[in-house]
């Protein structure tokens, strides 16, 4: 299995890598045919589809399967050859990889998964996180990645994301006139600062820090079968930052 997944997870050799300016001066990445098979992911991802399950500890509204290391390793290699000078990043501590699946109804979303959020909230100050998503579906309808700006004081996005976890669903819309949905545009709340389209074979590296979130255009089009789903491949790399 080691060998065919090395196999299935090679990545483009030569990536041509396209930065992204965002409304806040900042960029993403993102390198077009990334991975040498994707079909060959996709039907490992049908293979495997009755090992994916919810998570439970993070606000993706869907359902994952966590990677092996062989896995990880490669993505982290891809990522330390072509990514890492673009961030604040020295040295790799900690790599994560998964597939993932969007399939949670716009109505079934608690209020943390209906705005943005930010990865790595827990490390320590002494270290970076990036991530990556790979779009493993062709039909752009299902939608690519947006990223965001607080539009408020700091106070109250504090508050906001504080209450995002502590009020059910109508509490936190009474409160905040955020309904159980996919955010997409810009709101009262957060300004919607640039994004990618999703592509066939297309993956994005990002500045876990921002705040960010999935496209879902279309979340009739949901489902939990990895041939047509919202399948994706999502890297997180928690790094030692550079020396000042």
């Amino acid at each position: 299995m080691k060998g065919t997944l090395e196999k299935i997870t090679a990545f483009n050799p030569r990536p041509q890598i396209e930065p992204v300016r965002l409304d806040n001066g900042r960029f993403c990445y993102v390198i077009d045919d990334a991975l040498l098979d994707a079909e060959a992911l996709v039907a490992l991802a049908v293979e495997l589809r009755d090992r994916f399950s919810p998570v439970d500890s993070s606000a993706y509204p869907g359902i994952c399967l966590e990677m092996p290391a062989p896995v990880a390793l490669r993505l982290n290699g891809f990522f330390v050859e072509h990514l890492r000078r673009e961030f604040d990043a020295r040295r790799t501590l900690r790599v994560r990889c998964r597939l993932s699946m969007v399939t949670l109804p716009p109505h079934a979303l608690r209020p943390f998964q209906s705005i943005c959020h930010a990865d790595g909230q827990h490390i320590e100050a002494t270290q970076s996180i990036q991530a990556c998503v790979a779009y493993l579906f062709r039909d752009a309808s299902l939608g690519g990645t947006s990223f965001y700006e607080p539009a408020r004081a700091p106070q109250e996005t504090a508050e906001l994301f504080h209450d995002t976890h502590r009020l059910s669903a109508s509490e936190f819309t009474r409160k905040y006139a955020i309904a159980p949905g996919y955010i997409g545009a810009s709101n009262d709340w957060f300004t919607r600062v640039g994004g990618v389209a999703a592509k066939w074979n297309r993956i994005v590296f990002y500045d876990g820090s921002m705040l960010h979130s999935g496209d879902i255009p279309a979340p009739e089009k949901l489902g939990a079968d990895p041939a047509s789903g919202r399948l994706t491949l999502n890297g997180f790399f928690t790094s030692r930052r550079r020396a000042a």
